[in-house]
């Protein structure tokens, strides 16, 4: 009991601090929640990580929810899930209503708005790194199909403006291809 605890007193504090000086998005906490439960505390592996991002991205609302949903879950069940989406939730909660009390104030304010550009810069640098490091956990396995999946993927949206959503069930129906015919091999 005292070990449950303690997990979920350190699942507590690790998504509020994270939550708390994140910014920019999901995407950037996801980095954060990676470099936090699988470089520093080794509770769960890389590629089960991967999963779980996989999970909290496919899921509809806000990633660094849904990222703390699948991460509680995994680590502690249903209590880890409360504990997570608490943790992850104050911060926000707290900010913007700060935020929106003094709107008048920060809206007019030049040093906020600095501030504030120049942390839009680092937010891209950060995602640029979270997405590198995806895609070389990817590449691991089937190298060229990930990459070529990826590619179309790309090609498709940008250039072609194909819905993400169609892209994302063609990517489905690849992967359900690809297990019935493994399943027929063995």
């Amino acid at each position: 009991m005292k070990k449950k605890r303690k997990l979920l007193m350190e699942l507590f504090t690790s998504t509020l601090y994270l939550s708390a000086f994140t910014f920019g998005g999901g995407y950037v906490i996801v980095s954060l929640l990676k470099e936090r439960f699988v470089d520093q505390l080794h509770y769960i592996d890389e590629k089960e990580m991967l999963d779980l991002v996989a999970i909290a991205q496919s899921a509809p609302g806000a990633i660094a929810v849904n990222g703390a949903i699948v991460l509680g879950y995994k680590m502690a069940g249903i209590l880890g899930i409360i504990v997570c989406v608490i943790g992850t939730i104050i911060p926000p909660i707290v900010i913007i209503s700060v935020i929106a009390y003094f709107y008048k104030i920060f809206i007019t304010n030049k040093i906020i708005s600095a501030m504030l550009l120049g942390m839009r810069a680092g937010i891209g640098a950060i995602i640029v790194s979270v997405v590198y490091d995806m895609a070389l956990s990817v590449m691991d396995e089937h190298q060229g199909r990930n990459i070529l999946i990826m590619i179309v993927s790309f090609v498709l949206n940008y250039f072609f403006n194909i819905n993400i959503m169609y892209i994302i069930l063609g990517c489905i129906l690849l992967a359900i291809i690809d297990l019935v015919m493994r399943r027929k091999k063995a």
